[in-house]
């Protein structure tokens, strides 16, 4: 697995986050508004997490417009709803050295930086 951090560019927070990785040179940077999520990625951090739930985003404004949040959601539809519209992908979502590090909370954004920066 290369090392890739599927983000998000117009968002303040994920550029704050690549602000602070010290050497980017070998990570592939995408842009999940032009190239959403592969299914194999997907697959893959899903398991490495322990579920795609860990990977959606219910602070999407499509979760409530939607009313998802009026439904019990299984893996499936996680699944499914992140690969049809990249805003339910928690980002950023980061494989880096075989490891897998999702979301901008202060603890995975604190792994993922050791990770690149040592």
């Amino acid at each position: 697995m290369n090392n890739k951090i599927y983000h998000l560019s117009s968002c303040s927070t994920c550029v704050k986050i690549l602000g602070c990785l010290t050497d980017k040179s070998g990570i592939e940077l995408i842009n999940i508004k032009e190239k959403n999520i592969t299914p194999e990625d997907l697959d893959y951090a899903a398991k490495m997490l322990g579920s795609y739930e860990q990977l959606f985003s219910r602070r999407a404004l499509k979760f409530r417009s939607m009313g998802l949040h009026e439904k019990v959601l299984t893996e499936k539809d996680y699944r499914k709803l992140i690969l049809g519209e990249y805003t339910f992908l928690k980002r950023p979502v980061s494989f880096i050295n075989g490891k897998v590090f999702a979301g901008n909370t202060k603890d995975s954004v604190e792994a993922l930086k050791q990770a690149v920066n040592g």
